[in-house]
């Protein structure tokens, strides 16, 4: 395992009313924060919120391409992100234990914080597909160019972890500065990665390896 620091190349917010930062997604061009009780859409250039959505999203986020799915208590919404409405809703598979959300390969692959794994579902039925076992507490999920990451966050101690999606081996960590957890996470698809500070209301921009 490759083991070194992360690299925190931007720190946004706290945003308007300094919510606490929970899911993180990106959309190829804006990162979707979720707060609690909006969806932020942050202009990561300029480091603006362009948009707000009114939605409950506790956690984790997702985006397939043409929608947002959003960890919600005991349920999963998939939401319209041009109107902003709801147009289906699942089972969170934790009934309200979940963490992270991303999309990867027609999938959903869900955090579970306390139960320390992270579940492969069917975003139509939320039938559990697989189940990948962590060492800890798993908070945000994200797939880029292959590679399965997840954020912990556990005794005051945050990481981001590289994990072989077959076993669940840690192939290489991330570990973050002293008082920087990470909640929600998401790659831009290159370089970096989002990852919300929780209730710091911040989002970090960390440097990717290669």
């Amino acid at each position: 395992m490759r083991k070194s620091t992360a690299t925190i190349v931007r720190e946004y917010g706290p945003f308007e009313g300094s919510p606490p930062v929970h899911g993180v997604s990106h959309d190829g061009e804006r990162v979707w924060i979720a707060t609690g009780t909006q969806l932020l859409a942050l202009d990561p250039t300029p480091g603006t919120v362009t948009r707000r959505l009114a939605c409950a999203c506790d956690a984790g986020t997702a985006f397939d391409g043409q929608h947002l799915y959003q960890l919600a208590e005991s349920r999963i919404d998939k939401i319209d992100p041009a109107s902003g409405q709801v147009v289906a809703s699942i089972p969170a598979p934790g009934q309200g234990r979940d963490s992270g959300l991303a999309w990867a390969d027609g999938s959903l692959w869900v955090g579970q914080y306390r139960d320390r794994k992270i579940l492969r579902i069917d975003p139509s039925s939320g039938a559990v597909l697989r189940t990948i076992e962590s060492d800890r507490f798993v908070t945000g999920v994200s797939w880029v160019d292959g590679e399965l990451w997840h954020g912990t966050w556990e005794e005051d101690h945050s990481d981001l972890r590289r994990i072989d999606p077959d076993s669940g081996r840690v192939l290489e960590q991330l570990d973050m500065p002293a008082g920087t957890g990470i909640s929600g996470l998401e790659s831009d698809g290159a370089d970096l990665f989002y990852c919300g500070g929780g209730g710091s209301g911040k989002l970090r921009a960390v440097k990717r390896p290669r």
